[in-house]
């Protein structure tokens, strides 16, 4: 089987940002599978069946680890996509493991030794999110321990760092700086590179995707060897992360730029 992070094409993280029902979640997964043609290193399908580091205690978390991978193995079997999903505690990895093609360490827990291990046990890639408060060289040690559990492929994502409260930045250089730390390959998480923490409304967070096109040219201009974008047909509905994820109908038309910048920055 192909890489999940192929280190010589543009790839593409994206899904709605928690599992919803299976109309939508097939809606965005059949519109993904007819993009996909056109991303030289695939589509991984994205989305988590609990997002358990919410901030606020009401806020939607998903439909749990049983019914969402049942969920999404159904995203699977309808689109050919591989998937990925979250795990925030060790004993999850296992079983999503039998389902998610790709496992992903949200960045709160990039740090996080028995998840790390559980997940390179399962010799599924894994995608390791860097902490908003991480450096890049400081990822090195969240990759050595998933690779010391097992054979696993191993991928690492910048999402911005935190400046100030309720706001990140992105730092251009550490593409370069996390690819020779760590020896993987770097995504760039223009979504939630856009997040404001807290600055939404009923303590949700807000966001800022007017951002999302011109973050994503940079970083893969910069060296990003992949993206991840969480994508919804009506992100200001989206139970979860809506003001900073690109609407769906806006998708196609930014990936074809950046691919084509990819092929452009490389030739």
């Amino acid at each position: 089987m192909a890489p999940a992070f192929p280190p010589d094409a543009l790839f593409l993280i994206a899904g709605p940002c928690v599992v919803e029902s299976d109309e939508l979640n097939l809606r965005v997964g059949d519109h993904l599978a007819a993009l996909a043609e056109r991303v030289p290193g695939g589509i991984i399908y994205k989305a988590s069946f609990d997002k358990a580091n919410r901030s606020n205690p009401g806020a939607h978390r998903g439909p749990g680890l049983d019914e969402g991978l049942a969920a999404l193995d159904r995203v699977r079997r309808a689109t050919g996509l591989r998937i990925l999903t979250d795990v925030h505690l060790p004993e999850q990895c296992a079983p999503a493991a039998q389902v998610a093609d790709v496992l992903q360490i949200p960045a709160f827990l990039c740090r996080q030794t028995d998840l790390l291990e559980a997940a390179g046990a399962t010799g599924k890639p894994v995608n390791v999110k860097k902490g908003q408060w991480m450096h890049p060289e400081g990822m090195r040690g969240a990759v050595d321990k998933v690779r010391a559990a097992g054979p696993a492929e191993v991928a690492v994502t910048e999402r911005g760092t935190f400046f100030g409260y309720g706001d990140l930045v992105v730092d251009m250089r550490d593409f370069t700086r996390m690819r020779e730390a760590c020896g993987a390959p770097v995504i760039f998480d223009a979504t939630h590179s856009v997040q404001q923490p807290g600055r939404g409304q009923g303590g949700a967070s807000g966001g800022a995707r007017e951002f999302i096109p011109p973050l994503a040219m940079a970083a893969v201009a910069a060296g990003a060897q992949g993206l991840f974008m969480e994508t919804h047909p009506d992100p200001d509905h989206a139970p979860s992360d809506g003001p900073n994820m690109i609407p769906l109908e806006a998708l196609d038309a930014l990936v074809e730029r950046t691919v084509a910048l990819w092929a452009l920055v490389r030739a």
